[in-house]
């Protein structure tokens, strides 16, 4: 068990090591000069060689990098060129939306999938089944920007119920909680809709094993069979999605942030990448690679609780 985790933790920091590396070249090398969006083209070219150096970008690529990753670990990511400010104060600041955002869609993504996939298989080749089945090929069908549209207009512009975009604050909860109802939604319908049929499938294969029909006959109800023996020895695959949609979740949110106007990490690079500004960008890919590749770390330990059998491979 010691060494799977020590190989586990050793993958995850060489993960990180390798995104980083890629993250700071590509960055750097696509076309379009940060000095120039800042000091304009008709710029002296005294003036752009000192801002150049104020910013340190005169420096050799490998040197640039080291500066750069040793300020990452120590909680330093620059400073933003378009709101000059520090890159870890803007990220501070609007990162508690963003995890809220994610965590509600991956929270009501879990609920409505789980549910939906039990009942689809407990009603295997029937109207329920047939009927999750639709609906779920539609999920996938429908983007997250069009579905949002659609919520927007039918909740917000027509019965009123909820406010079309923006966000008030944490200083009311309330207020704070209805302006993510209709994000989390949008996130949420899509996202289920894959976990619904992940869900069902591997219920399906559980149902299909001997001991299932052994508690069934035995007289155990189906109800309970199907949540207390069968869902349990479904979950593997099922956290596998799950894991890989909280990584989807949270890049999700660069879409939905813009579209109901939220200042998260999400509208935060999408403003980034408009001004060039070039650190607040590397941060945000960072942290958003970072995410996934935690997503990724977090399965693989939970694979060893939820399933013995692995826990038996590795003692």
């Amino acid at each position: 068990m010691f060494s799977f985790l020590a190989r586990r933790t050793a993958g995850f920091v060489v993960t990180l090591a390798a995104v980083s590396i890629v993250v700071f070249g590509v960055m750097n090398l696509l076309p379009g000069d940060p000095v120039l969006v800042i000091l304009g083209i008709e710029s002296t070219p005294d003036a752009q060689a000192a801002l150049r150096q104020q910013l340190g970008l005169d420096a050799p690529l490998l040197e640039r990098y080291l500066a750069w990753i040793a300020g990452v670990l120590t909680g330093d990511f620059g400073t933003s060129y378009a709101f000059r400010v520090p890159v870890a104060g803007l990220i501070a600041e609007r990162l508690p939306l963003t995890l809220a955002l994610a965590l509600s869609g991956t929270l009501l993504t879990v609920a409505m999938a789980i549910a939906l996939g039990v009942f689809a298989a407990a009603n295997h080749r029937g109207p329920g089944d047939w009927g999750v089945m639709t609906l779920s090929q539609l999920g996938i069908a429908v983007p997250a920007f069009w579905l949002s549209m659609l919520l927007v207009l039918l909740f917000a512009v027509k019965l009123r119920w909820l406010p079309p975009g923006g966000f008030p604050g944490w200083s009311d909860p309330l207020a704070a909680a209805r302006a993510l109802v209709l994000p989390t939604v949008a996130l949420a319908l899509v996202q289920s809709a894959v976990l619904a049929r992940v869900t069902r499938s591997s219920m399906l294969e559980v149902l299909r094993l001997d001991f299932t029909r052994t508690a069934l006959a035995a007289g155990l109800s189906r109800r309970r069979v199907l949540w207390t023996h069968v869902l349990p020895n479904a979950l593997v695959p099922i956290v596998t999605i799950v894991g890989m949609q909280f990584a989807n979740v949270v890049t999700g949110t660069i879409v939905i942030e813009n579209v109901f106007y939220l200042p998260g990490l999400g509208r935060l690079i999408f403003q980034a990448i408009s001004n060039r500004d070039l650190f607040t960008v590397q941060a945000l890919v960072l942290l958003f690679a970072a995410i996934v590749v935690t997503a990724n770390f977090v399965v693989d330990i939970l694979y060893v609780l939820i399933d013995p059998r692995l826990r038996t491979r590795l003692a």
